[in-house]
């Protein structure tokens, strides 16, 4: 499996099909699912905790940190589509309907190079 040639329905039905084999669905009531997420996030985030940007940058360059970044976001991944999978959300639409409302809230004449429209850079 790749990016290039997986799509978003294949990775939600080898996330069902490792939970359906296992009986776990009777455990992933969205609740629970959210806050495993919720869980997951923080794990990847100690990756980067005490780091500055560029060295979080770098991670990239060590083969074993970033095959552990790699579970770990795959942990994020495999609680999100399970999530998608127990409340039958759409991800590709409703990523590209946040994505509309994204570049309304934040127009690129404001927002090009900066984080917000108050940070005037000279």
């Amino acid at each position: 499996m790749n990016d290039r040639e997986t799509t978003v329905a294949e990775c939600r039905r080898l996330v069902r099909e490792f939970v359906d084999e296992r009986d776990w669905r009777q455990f992933h009531a969205p609740k629970n699912l959210a806050m495993s997420l919720a869980i997951e996030a923080a794990e990847l985030m100690e990756h980067f905790q005490w780091i500055d940007a560029e060295a979080s940058r770098r991670l990239a360059d060590d083969p074993h940190k970033l095959a552990d970044i790699a579970d770990e976001l795959a942990d994020v991944l495999c609680y999100a589509l399970a999530l998608a999978n127990e409340l039958d959300v759409d991800v590709a639409a409703a990523l590209a309907a946040k994505m509309v409302k994204n570049r309304q809230k934040y127009p690129v004449d404001e927002y090009r190079g900066r984080y917000g429209p108050e940070d005037q850079r000279s």
